[in-house]
């Protein structure tokens, strides 16, 4: 061997770096005619190194999950901050987030909408980000008051019975709600699908109505029957059920669309008894969720949850958001730490207190606020309702889909409810953590997540007040600032696949060129998708 051996490796791979990027420089250097250099454009400066990305929304709708430049992580020099993000503790893993597709949403999906219109939209509602990535639904067993009309899967001529559910069918389903449920599953076929049932059919009732009433003792194992044949019904038809409600609403009974009280001393003995043994032996699981109602009664669920023969069944707590506060899903979390909760339900509409928008309250109030007292999942009311407030049959009449359909041409306008959900399910992907956070603002929330995948960091605030904030952020031994603008949500996200990576910057700002419109010969071909509808 002699004196002078090989040439160390890091000197090969650099010069055969550096002779690359000539090359390439070279191949995308213009070739001119005219002596004369033309005038240098210089890129705006974006951070050399990690960064942090951005999105933000404002109250006044001016800024709708617009993305901001993004903004350089420094190294943190030991300065007090704001906001402290500290991975080391976690809490709730995330299940996702939705909207019920109630019968009133399908119908305006297969109904008021063209095939092209019913496929972008759902893309859009249900598809990875760019798109909303819900990965959460909610559907109805029989009517709500957001159905066209009033029904149950086994109805009967008044003063016939059926405890063998003989005449048990799907037939209200067929054409709208089983076809817009299958596609939603064809662009995610993750969701997580959750079942209530406003009333049990008239015949197993005390007022023999599908209004009014409650359930017949005689009728507990037939109503738990029923329950179960719609699990299966529907998984035959490619829809699976993640969990089930006993009653949407048990403490409440309405007088203009279908409902039943059903009693905490009730539904324990439905679960322990006939419900929860039978699910307990079906694959895939069907979890139960309990109560499905307002923050302000934790003593209704907790009371199932106490009976030591229903409480092995129940899963978690649904709750609803229209009383109380999300506080007490800690309260009821601390008494039975291995139960989940999940928001099932939470509307917004034109009324008094939504005047000025209702961005920072469900952004805040509603997910914000439910995530960090254990949630973990969210699902909004209606999907889409059309400009009129509907279809709907009697209960509230000014609730507001996350998206408007117009009834006439089948455009999508989006509402409040769709960006405040977005700057949570776009970014915190099903399995991430929610980790801990805190701040020395009055004012401001705050919530931070570790998703599961690639290990980014998701943190969301929300600034109340109507001044701008400025904010500095530390995490581990990173640091970011950022202004918030008044009444504003914000959704930052770092680390894992999020970080900036430097060759690639090289590449796009030294090579990648802005492409201009379409020449005539090379324009974009139309869009001409198949039809989507399924038929069951």
């Amino acid at each position: 061997m002699g004196e002078r051996g090989n040439p160390p490796r890091w000197t090969t791979v650099s010069s055969f770096v550096l002779l690359s990027v000539l090359a390439l420089a070279a191949l995308y250097l213009p070739r001119r005619t005219v002596p004369a250099p033309p005038p240098r454009i210089v890129p705006a400066m974006h951070p050399f190194g990690p960064a942090v990305e951005s999105w933000v929304s404002t109250q006044d709708r001016k800024l709708r999950l617009a993305q901001q430049p993004d903004i350089e992580i420094t190294a943190d020099d030991g300065a007090p901050a704001d906001v402290v993000v500290d991975t080391g503790k976690t809490y709730q893993s995330i299940v996702g987030f939705g909207a019920a597709l109630t019968d009133s949403s399908a119908w305006l999906i297969q109904n008021r909408m063209n095939a092209l219109q019913r496929h972008d939209l759902l893309q859009e509602l249900f598809g990875p980000p760019p798109g909303l990535n819900l990965n959460m639904m909610r559907l109805t067993v029989g009517a709500s008051d957001f159905s066209l009309q009033q029904y149950t899967l086994d109805d009967l001529p008044f003063g016939q019975v059926d405890p063998d559910l003989q005449h048990f069918n799907t037939a209200a389903n067929l054409r709208d709600l089983i076809p817009t449920v299958r596609e939603a599953l064809a662009v995610n076929p993750g969701l997580r699908i959750v079942a209530s049932p406003w009333s049990a059919p008239a015949w197993m009732k005390t007022s023999a109505n599908l209004i009014g009433g409650t359930l017949l003792e005689q009728y507990e194992s037939t109503y738990a029957q029923y329950l179960l044949k719609y699990v299966d019904t529907y998984r035959s038809y490619g829809i699976p059920i993640f969990a089930l409600t006993l009653q949407n609403e048990p403490g409440f009974v309405p007088v203009t669309y279908p409902g039943m009280e059903l009693s905490a001393e009730q539904r324990a003995r439905i679960i322990a008894q006939y419900l929860g043994p039978a699910l307990a032996s079906r694959k895939p699981k069907t979890r139960i969720l309990g109560w499905d109602h307002n923050w302000d009664r934790p003593a209704q669920p907790s009371s199932v949850l106490a009976d030591p023969d229903a409480s092995p069944y129940v899963d978690g707590i649904a709750w609803h958001c229209y009383q109380g506060n999300p506080s007490v899903q800690t309260e009821v979390h601390r008494a039975y730490p291995k139960k989940d909760a999940y928001i099932t339900e939470c509307s917004g509409g034109d009324w008094e207190s939504s005047r000025n928008g209702e961005l920072i309250w469900f952004a805040r109030d509603l997910l914000l606020a439910g995530l960090r007292n254990w949630a973990r999942g969210v699902i909004y009311w209606n999907l889409a309702l059309d400009e009129h407030y509907g279809p709907h049959s009697g209960g509230c009449d000014t609730c507001k889909g996350m998206v408007t359909i117009d009834s006439q041409t089948g455009a999508v306008s989006r509402n409040d409810y769709y960006y405040a959900f977005a700057h949570f399910s776009r970014f915190v992907l099903p399995g991430a953590v929610r980790v801990n956070s805190s701040t020395t603002i009055k004012g401001l929330a705050n919530v931070a997540f570790r998703n599961a995948d690639d290990g980014s960091i998701v943190l969301v605030l929300v600034n109340g007040k109507t001044d701008t904030q400025h904010v500095s952020v530390v995490q581990d031994k990173t640091r970011f600032q950022y202004t918030l603008p008044p009444e504003s949500v914000a959704t930052f996200v770092w680390g894992g696949k999020h970080g900036k990576n430097v060759w690639r910057w090289l590449y796009q700002h030294l090579f990648e060129r802005t492409p201009g419109p379409p020449t005539p010969d090379r324009a974009a071909p139309e869009r001409n998708p198949p039809d989507h509808r399924i038929t069951p």
